[in-house]
């Protein structure tokens, strides 16, 4: 029967016998762990040998010797010779010193695990009649997919000693677009504070029933809670001990006020960190098959908040042939943007797009010109969430086959 312990090894004495291939792959985990490592053996691998020149580890150039195990907490031997390992586990065992015995997995008193660390949580896989590191490994990574998937019960049960506020991306909608660490805050979550765009319901439906779900959303010209009072939220949360998920459609740093957010948690005194999410700027584009940027046509990319102010900075993108011009919540500014980008000299047939509810079934490209575009869109009726892109790279046949050249359709 085997017994899986949590042992920390920082500060402690952890002696490796064998310099090979196996004791280079297990050195770097032991030193992670903040261990002081001494390695016996008289030659090692030239992994190892750097790790030594850097004063990491300690390196003793010689055979194994009884006394070498003085002082150790643990000891690895991976010397490849059978006789020597058991030899070196069976003075641990009289010493009553751990000892993994890499060469020999069953003639050891300890074992390292596949092991994974998920947020404040460590997984450690192992097999109870026998080593098998494959299996190990393959377990511990089945476990890990189960992350991505929100299926994993990471939530505290007992009250953490603090709070924290994570400010999450949630990416254009779709749950598998989210990152596998999003997916794991809203695992560990307490209080889950969302808005309108992004994931879905289809989120909460794994969330415990005693997880505080606050919708947040906002609508164009409808702001049903105020920043101030977001702010207020996520930190008099956090500041009661929870864990707070601020769940944003994109990036939370791309006009989600994310910065707001994580300016009112400093001020507070609260831990706060933020996961990226893949923007809709980018990523709505893209479902339509439109690349923001693409060799020969487009270099760069400026993207605009459509709400705001129209810049001269975002006049001359749109004025200039290597440049797209992405605009978010622009639909109310449409034809104020269009009637000043033709007066400050964009061409009438500048290529446009209007992507609608992007990665959704609901999702609607429309194509048209400078020229024709608020005569469009009021022909389809467009409506937000939308994506409007101005640019040569919304051109239609962008991503059509190159023709073949006639010498070699003639070969």
């Amino acid at each position: 029967m085997t017994m899986m312990l949590g042992v920390s090894l920082a500060g402690r004495d952890v002696l490796m016998v064998g310099g090979g291939a196996v004791a280079a792959r297990r050195l770097r985990r032991f030193l992670v762990e903040g261990a002081r490592v001494r390695i016996v053996a008289p030659e090692v691998h030239a992994d190892i040998a750097a790790v030594v020149d850097r004063g990491e580890a300690q390196w003793i150039e010689r055979p194994f010797l009884p006394a070498d195990l003085d002082g150790a907490w643990l000891v690895h031997t991976a010397t490849g010779d059978t006789r020597v390992d058991r030899e070196v586990a069976d003075r641990c065992e009289d010493a009553r010193v751990l000892c993994i015995n890499a060469t020999d997995g069953g003639h050891g008193s300890a074992r390292l695990s596949a092991q994974a660390e998920i947020g404040d949580v460590i997984v450690g896989v192992t097999s109870t009649a026998g080593a098998d590191p494959r299996r190990s490994v393959a377990v511990r990574d089945a476990i890990v997919d189960l992350v991505g998937e929100g299926r994993l019960p990471l939530r505290r049960h007992r009250a953490p000693r603090s709070g924290r506020v994570d400010l999450v991306g949630g990416g254009p909608g779709p749950l598998d677009l989210m990152t596998v660490r999003a997916r794991r805050l809203i695992a560990e979550a307490d209080v889950l504070v969302m808005d309108r765009l992004g994931p879905g319901p289809e989120i909460v439906q794994g969330l415990a029933a005693d997880v505080e779900v606050i919708d947040v959303g906002k609508a164009p010209g409808r702001h049903p809670v105020p920043q101030a009072e977001i702010n207020r939220l996520i930190v008099d949360r956090a500041l009661a001990g929870l864990r707070v998920v601020r769940l944003k459609g994109g990036d939370p740093f791309v006009f989600g006020r994310g910065g707001e957010e994580m300016q009112a948690c400093l001020t507070a005194g609260v831990a706060v960190a933020v996961t990226p999410g893949i923007s809709s700027a980018v990523a709505v584009p893209q479902a339509a098959g439109i690349p923001v940027t693409h060799r020969g046509t487009s270099g760069a990319f400026h993207v605009v908040n459509g709400q705001g102010e129209i810049a001269q900075s975002t006049l001359r993108a749109m004025a200039d042939d290597a440049v797209t011009t992405i605009v978010l919540m622009g639909v109310a500014a449409l034809p104020r943007l269009v009637a000043k980008a033709l007066a400050q000299g964009a061409p009438e047939d500048r290529p446009v797009a209007f992507v609608e509810s992007g990665h959704t079934p609901q999702q609607r490209t429309t194509r048209t010109t400078l020229r024709h575009a608020v005569r469009d869109a009021e022909a389809v009726g467009l409506q937000n969430p939308a994506v409007i892109v101005i640019g040569d790279v919304a051109d239609e046949g962008l991503l059509l086959p190159l023709p073949i050249p006639k010498e070699t359709a003639n070969a």
